[in-house]
């Protein structure tokens, strides 16, 4: 497989150095990507960059994966616009480690001459003082080149630190240690570290008499100019703890169809024809999703496994498939919060509800669903109340056999309306 062919088709390359193809052409490429580790898990924005290194081992080249443990307590400026929290090294550590086993999901450690490997660029700085740095790499960059870049530019009148200032030269010089190291002649990133990974282009150039090259990808944003994995909550996590596989599943069944046909290309290993066949069957039924079903399903399993991704499917049954009281018996606690998070929450009496609480009682008196109790019966003798997805009349009992997770009472109100009662 031709790595920059494939990428090309994929909508993966925004800025390429000359000569990058060739070198890739000729021989058995080693190339790396930094990854931030000041959270201790990555997000869906990373992936557009693991999945780089997933077609790139793909394409028989050896993937090294940065996990930046040094330059992570120093801060890139590239794309902010302040300066950000410097974190602990007890912090940095335990992100680091995280971050490891994310991407351990993805490539493969173990297969031979293009194993992918990790390393972490605090390995060699912590050996380097202060004064070998200027002397021996600092020298080698002008503060004219340095000042040039985008990335500082746009902070010159709002302001930046020294500390700042110098992380283009201390990411370059992680390039350079890997060319002469690791033999690596390849550093991979988003558009906005062009200036960084140029730097490390041009320091290999000047300090080892070397040939190093770049590739970028384009930054991801939505059909409708939002930020790519951004959502009112934030975040959208690779990690299961911060972003649930259900919200996780729901955000990419929920893209829009020209985000879909964008997001298949980059976040899938479907072929060319593969994705050409599947779009041209959405087209012709749109309202069935399927592009962005099979785009859920596949980026989901990868991220979560299988089970998870199954669970995902049964939560999001709860709301539109038919039949689903026994499931929503057994959904767990996490995921029926996450369905229905946003709707009205109503605390009501454990004790009457292990006494038997009538209906109309838990719906008029103990919480607000219905205003009066007349409004309740109404709607009761109109067959328009469910209790966990099941219709009830106005003789119903609520037990605590109709306890979900041992504490919630799912209403429906007609068609549309939910509420959650949780008993305490």
């Amino acid at each position: 497989m031709n790595f920059v062919e494939e990428m090309k088709w994929r909508g993966m390359i925004h800025d390429i150095m000359p000569g990058t193809e060739e070198q890739l052409q000729k021989e058995m490429t080693s190339a790396y990507i930094g990854f931030d580790p000041t959270a201790d898990s990555l997000h869906i924005g990373s992936l557009v960059q693991i999945m780089i290194l997933v077609h790139l081992q793909r394409s028989g080249h050896k993937p090294y994966a940065l996990v930046g443990g040094a330059t992570g307590m120093v801060g890139d400026p590239s794309g902010k616009s302040k300066e950000r929290n410097l974190l602990s090294s007890d912090i940095l550590d335990h992100n680091v480690a995280c971050v490891h086993n994310q991407l351990a999901r993805f490539l493969d450690f173990d297969c031979g001459e293009n194993s992918a490997e990790m390393v972490n660029n605090y390995d060699w700085f912590k050996e380097i003082n202060f004064l070998d740095f200027i002397r021996d790499v600092g020298k080698h960059i002008s503060v004219n080149y340095m000042m040039a870049k985008d990335s500082v530019k746009s902070r010159l009148e709002t302001g930046m630190s020294f500390t700042e200032f110098t992380y283009q030269l201390v990411q370059g010089y992680d390039f350079l240690h890997l060319y002469t190291e690791k033999n690596c002649k390849l550093q991979l990133g988003g558009s906005d570290q062009w200036g960084n990974i140029v730097t490390g282009t041009e320091l290999i150039r000047r300090k080892a008499r070397g040939e190093a090259f770049a590739m970028t990808t384009p930054l991801i944003k939505k059909a409708d100019g939002t930020k790519f994995g951004k959502t009112e909550g934030g975040n959208v996590w690779l990690d299961s703890e911060r972003t649930s596989p259900y919200k996780f599943y729901q955000y990419w069944l929920n893209s829009s169809d020209d985000d879909a046909k964008t997001y298949i290309k980059i976040f899938t290993l479907l072929s060319e024809d593969e994705i050409t066949k599947l779009i041209s069957e959405h087209e012709e039924a749109p309202h069935l999703r399927l592009l962005q079903k099979a785009l859920g399903k596949d980026v989901t399993i990868r991220v979560h496994s299988e089970d998870p991704y199954n669970r995902a499917i049964e939560a999001s049954e709860i709301l539109f498939g038919k039949n689903t009281a026994e499931q929503l018996k057994n959904i767990e606690e996490r995921d029926l919060l996450d369905i229905f998070e946003g709707v009205p929450q109503f605390e009501v009496s454990m004790s009457s509800i292990e006494d038997g609480a009538q209906i109309i009682d838990l719906l008029a008196q103990q919480s607000q669903v219905f205003a009066s109790n007349g409004e309740a019966r109404r709607m009761l003798k109109s067959n328009a109340v469910s209790v966990n997805k099941l219709k009830v009349g106005e003789d119903k009992l609520v037990t605590t056999e109709d306890l979900l997770n041992e504490k919630y009472v799912l209403i429906q109100k007609g068609k549309k309306n939910y509420f959650l009662l949780k008993a305490i």
